[in-house]
């Protein structure tokens, strides 16, 4: 067996599938397309899910692919073990062949064995591999096929052993496709097992003995009947297997962990480096390292994927994992931002296999650079709120941890200095009723696949990008309700699926077609389309509104609205045009995150991480019209295979979008080219003029652009024009125009309220500061600490804060109270000086005059603040102050 690097094994494994004749196909985005059921791709055979499934035919027959895969967030969720185990990540690449219908069981496990013990390949030593095949239930026989396989390929029967269906039978659902597997293990030695000193046998140490590669031998068809679960065999049997990059690197590279392969040891020394930890012992083995490490990985695929910190979805799980590495790098000691530096690293050792990194990393680093700041600004936010009611809550403690990101070891021992018991048991149990309404709260986790009348049914012709009118179209399903139905009434609503259509579905960001269908007399109108889409892959289902009976089987017209057509396609047109400007702008870290075009309008969304100033709208609306103006044939291309489109012509590939092996390129001279579906103008000059309405943020690093053409953008410029009228007629006859001048006035009207502002809070204060003057000989003495308490209404609480330090300072040493009431609210400030702040703490004497006006709060030991409901308490509360404060004093 000889030492190969992680790269090497990569492309040794594709190249040996493309010569048996394997299409080699580049890795599917970590968002999965046309499946709302997964978070994250997290398996090779994500992407060719409708291709088993019947609903997507492609071009060959064999596959192979090296696939970016993410598990961490719903049923799949590797993140709380990942650093403390030699095999979990969250990022991690699955190498797979796949067979669609072609070879089966006896061809797979023959390539299988060939390339992990051939000399001329991996080299493995026979001894060291042991597999398995399903030992057969009630309802599946034993796969007695693959036993025979597995022995004529040279596997000893003494090596194979046979497992039930939790670890040898695999299910795409509760139906669909199914079979049985074949697992291959590799054989760590003894120094690996759980216990080293105790040599123990296959099945009984999985820390020795690890799964290396799974072949899965669709041969089923599941199906729900009355009298339970029906398997039938599959027509045409198909292949998927997976293995692990990072297991069979450590394999072949001879390391017990996946983490010191080379695929990680670069990641973990840099991260090493930046975090400039002190680290006894092999750094290879730090557990805070490797979560670094293998986070960084997994937040510069997934926003460079598009995905993008957030409060929910995909973006919450990516917020969580960068959260969890930047915090461990805290645990090393440093709490400057570093993990942005670490995308380069990834960068650096993954971009020749996903050359996208090379592009997409300085927008990747700064998405992650402002998480960082945005987290360090958080976890300031909870330590104000830390205090010993929360400690002393489990509950109260996991949202500190939750929404604060406050280490929970941070927190365990703060309570122990505290001499507080932590409520680890409420914890945990919050954490489980989090987690179970974040799996409810998944949006694709409880929606389902389409209906299955629309799975049986054969494509729609669609021949709307050359006709908006289709004669003789049949109608081959009705539904209503998600059920398949004879007919639909007049008066109804329902889908319409037909053999052809010249109706345009929601796909791209462009929204269906809206229009007619006609009866076969082609006058009648039968049905108003009020849209259209695709439930599966290339069914066109029509959105109805019956005028008249409409049965399957009937055949009907198709025509389309001409008008909102044109307009759609005006705004979609626009959109290619808006986005190339963007990029040129702006810079080219510039990609779409989003569209809508309809008829009225056009959305873009986009990457870029502040807002778009005037100035630079204005230059895009600008180099926008410049186009428009030159008239530029829109040319589309048809059925160009997608590496030439993107390697040879530069077509830009959109998010979240799902391509095929061949596609449409939108070409518009020399100034864009993308990927596009969707129906366009035939020339810019059609647009007749774009006009940009707004800009705004989205989330997070994605920018919100809206804009209208043709007689949308008409009618915005007239409302223009009746705005500087008005304007006009306001400012008078200035040297300026009316916009400049109508700013000018605005901005010194601004600048006088200001003054004002500052005038009557300088009086305030002045009036506060007075009315304590002589503070130092009002202040109670209680147990030797002087205490101040006075009510200040006519402060903010950033006027408190200043009075507070200023009393302070007067004191020399003690204890100041404020506290403030306006429209029924209560504000309370502690202030403790600091040379007392080991006999009594600030949070503990707001907390428990708080209680007195019906409110809560706590800080730090020296400043803390505090609201409450009841003003009419507020005097009855400052006058226990003194009070509170002797109780407290040791």
């Amino acid at each position: 067996m000889n030492y190969r690097s992680g790269s090497q094994i990569r492309e040794d494994f594709l190249r040996f599938f493309e010569g048996k004749g394997h299409r080699r196909v580049h890795s599917s985005s970590l968002v999965p397309a046309n499946d709302p059921t997964l978070l994250f791709t997290n398996a090779g055979m994500n992407q060719f899910k409708d291709v088993f499934l019947g609903l997507e035919k492609r071009e060959y027959t064999r596959a192979t692919t090296s696939q970016k895969c993410v598990r961490a967030g719903g049923k799949h969720n590797d993140l709380e073990n990942v650093g403390f185990t030699r095999r979990h990540h969250t990022f991690f690449e699955m190498l797979g062949n796949f067979s669609f219908g072609d070879y089966f069981k006896k061809d797979a496990i023959a390539y299988a064995w060939e390339l992990l013990t051939s000399k001329e390949w991996f080299g493995i030593d026979t001894s060291k591999l042991y597999v398995t095949i399903f030992e057969g239930d009630e309802s599946v026989p034993r796969d007695a096929e693959a036993y025979q396989f597995w022995l004529d390929v040279g596997v000893t029967a003494d090596r194979i052993y046979e497992m039930g269906a939790k670890d040898n039978f695999w299910a795409m659902g509760e139906t669909g496709p199914c079979g049985p597997c074949s697992e291959i293990y590799y054989d760590l030695g003894q120094e690996a097992g759980d216990d080293p000193a105790v040599n123990k046998s296959f099945g009984e140490d999985d820390s020795r003995y690890v799964e290396i590669w799974n072949l899965v031998f669709m041969q089923f068809d599941r199906t729900v009947t009355p009298g339970g679960p029906l398997l039938t065999p599959l027509p045409k049997p198909s292949i998927d297997t997976g293995m692990g990059l990072e297991r069979i690197a450590s394999v072949l590279q001879s390391v017990l962990s996946n983490f010191e392969t080379d695929l990680f040891t670069p990641l973990i020394k840099k991260a090493h480096e930046l975090t400039a930890a002190t680290i006894e012992g092999d750094v290879l083995q730090n557990a805070s390292l490797r979560i670094i490490a293998d986070h960084a990985r997994a937040a510069t695929f997934l926003i460079s994927d598009g995905v993008l910190p957030a409060n929910e979805g995909r973006g919450y799980v990516l917020r969580k994992i960068m959260r969890r590495g930047i915090r461990h790098g805290r645990l090393l000691g440093q709490e400057k931002p570093f993990m942005h530096e670490m995308v380069y690293a990834v960068r650096d050792e993954m971009g020749a296999a996903y050359p996208e990194l090379k592009e997409s990393a300085d927008r990747v680093a700064k998405v992650v650079l402002a998480e960082e700041q945005q987290f360090a600004r958080t976890l300031e936010l909870g330590l104000r709120q830390m205090n010993e009611e929360t400690l002393r809550s489990g509950a109260a403690a996991f949202k500190l941890y939750e929404t604060f990101g406050m280490p929970l070891d941070f927190m365990v021992d703060a309570a122990r200095d505290a001499g507080i018991a932590f409520d680890m048991e409420g914890f945990e149990r919050a954490k489980e009723e989090e987690q179970a309404r974040a799996r409810a709260s998944w949006k694709g986790g409880s929606q389902k696949s389409a209906a299955p009348v629309y799975r049986e049914l054969a494509k729609t012709e669609f021949e709307g990008y050359s006709s908006l009118k289709v004669e003789g179209a049949k109608v081959l399903a009705l539904v209503k309700d998600g059920e398949g139905v004879p007919a639909l009434k007049a008066g109804e609503t329902g889908d319409v699926v037909l053999d052809a259509t010249s109706f345009y579905a929601d796909s791209g960001g462009q929204v269906g077609d809206i229009g007619w269908l006609y009866s076969d007399d082609h006058n009648t109108v039968v049905a108003d389309v009020l849209g259209a889409n695709k439930p599966v892959q290339g069914v066109f289902a029509h959105r109805v509104k019956a005028r008249e009976t409409l049965a399957v089987g009937d055949t009907v017209d198709t025509v389309v609205n001409g008008d909102n057509r044109r307009a759609t396609e005006r705004n979609h047109t626009g959109t290619h045009l808006l986005h190339a400007a963007l990029r040129e702008v702006l810079g080219k870290h510039v990609k779409q995150a989003g569209s809508l075009n309809d008829a009225t309008r056009l959305r873009f969304d986009f990457s870029h991480f502040s807002g778009v100033a005037e100035e630079e709208m204005q230059q895009v609306e600008d180099i926008v019209n410049q186009q428009v103006l030159k008239n530029t044939r829109v040319e589309t291309l048809v059925d160009v295979p997608i590496d030439v489109a993107v390697n040879e012509l530069g077509a830009m590939a959109l998010f979240g979008e799902k391509y095929g092996d061949r596609v449409r390129v939108v070409k518009i001279g020399d100034f864009s080219t993308e990927l596009c579906g969707g129906t366009h103008t035939g020339a810019t000059g059609e647009i007749g003029l774009l006009k940009l309405v707004g800009e705004s943020s989205v989330s997070s690093g994605v920018r919100r652009v809206e804009a209208l053409s043709g007689t949308g953008a008409l009618n915005e410029f007239r409302r223009g024009y009746d705005v500087i009228r008005v304007v006009g007629s306001l400012v008078g006859g200035a040297a300026e125009s009316p916009a400049d001048a109508l700013k000018s006035r605005i901005a010194a009207q601004e600048e006088e309220m200001k003054k004002l502002k500052r005038e009557l809070e300088q009086v305030r204060m002045k009036a506060a500061s007075s009315s304590v003057a002589d503070a130092a000989s009002s202040a109670v003495e209680v147990k030797g600490v002087k205490v101040l308490s006075q009510r200040v209404d006519a402060l903010d609480k950033s006027q408190m804060r200043n009075l507070v330090d200023e009393l302070r300072g007067k004191l020399g040493s003690g204890v100041v109270v404020l506290g403030a009431a306006s429209e029924g609210k209560v504000s309370l400030i502690v202030g403790v000086t600091k040379d007392l702040t080991g006999k009594v703490q600030a949070g503990k004497i707001v907390g428990q005059i708080a209680a007195l006006v019906g409110g809560k709060g706590g800080g730090r030991p020296d400043l803390a603040e505090a609201g409450g409901s009841d003003a009419g308490a507020l005097d009855g509360a400052l006058g226990k102050a003194a009070g509170v404060v002797e109780g407290l004093i040791a």
